[in-house]
């Protein structure tokens, strides 16, 4: 069943909580938009920009890593500064009812925490958070943020526009960039979050498999679901006979196997 009225989705979806409480909450990139936090996919669940850096890219190209650092001077402020949004304290509150139990999200902004939720397992990290891919260590980013500034002032001058998960748009000569390493061995330091190409920590999904089975049923919000880590969430409800709800705006991975879809902004459901 597909619902595309506002006001129909909102009743249908307390309507399916209520049901089924507590139900397991999966977030993506659509919840934290009206955060000013951009997206990556269109309604049809394509790209709407190039895909974002490869793992492996990563770590063997110094050249990659100095456009990265170089565009996330002016990206990763916006992700940094972001407040939580209505959606946000709507789900907290949803929470505090003992109608959700626990929130996997995809998303590594820590805005559910930043509203009070408790119970989340950020399946793709945090990325406001370093670690050194040597030592291991964990450092906070914007001190390697504020490092990179002074060590690139001619950088720092310029300007762009914020893109999806700390990057930018910035065309420059980014061989010139100095790129900050692990203060206590030189090591390469990376946002500690799961980049493509890159595998979820296993311990981390079998929380999240396990905070799933444990629950009455599965509501995805904000995601097209398009990338397994996700999907395989759907995937498992689907085959434990769980319901599943999903409220998101355009196609998603999981439609088929749905029992309800609200088609509809989250903004206008969740109130």
């Amino acid at each position: 069943m597909t619902i595309t009225d506002p006001t129909q989705a909102r009743e249908a979806l307390m309507e399916f909580l209520h049901r089924n409480a507590p139900v397991t909450i999966i977030t993506g990139a659509g919840i934290s938009t009206d955060s000013g936090i951009p997206d990556y996919r269109d309604s049809d669940g394509e790209w709407k920009r190039t895909p974002p850096v490869q793992h492996q890219d990563y770590m063997r190209s110094e050249a990659v890593r100095k456009r990265y650092w170089a565009r996330s001077l002016f990206g990763w402020p916006v992700l940094y500064h972001a407040q939580p949004n209505s959606a946000h304290y709507a789900i907290t509150q949803l929470q505090q009812q003992k109608l959700i139990s626990h929130i996997i999200t995809q998303n590594v902004d820590g805005l559910h925490q930043k509203a009070g939720a408790n119970n989340v397992i950020n399946l793709h990290g945090y990325a406001n958070d370093m670690v050194c891919m040597s030592c291991q260590q964990v450092t906070p980013r914007l001190e390697m943020h504020e490092r990179s500034l002074k060590m690139n002032p001619d950088f720092a001058a310029l300007e762009a526009t914020a893109a999806p998960d700390g990057d930018a748009d910035l065309e420059a000569d980014f061989e010139q960039f100095n790129v900050a390493n692990c203060m206590s061995c030189g090591g390469i330091l990376k946002p500690d979050v799961v980049y493509f190409g890159d595998n979820v920590p296993r311990p981390r999904v079998e929380e999240a498999q396990n905070v799933l089975k444990n629950s009455n049923g599965l509501l995805a919000i904000g995601t097209s679901l398009m990338v397994f880590s996700g999907y395989r969430f759907a995937r498992q409800a689907y085959q434990n006979n769980q319901p599943i709800a999903l409220l998101t705006l355009g196609k998603t991975r999981a439609d088929e196997i749905a029992d309800i879809k609200l088609n509809c902004s989250i903004k206008d459901v969740l109130l």
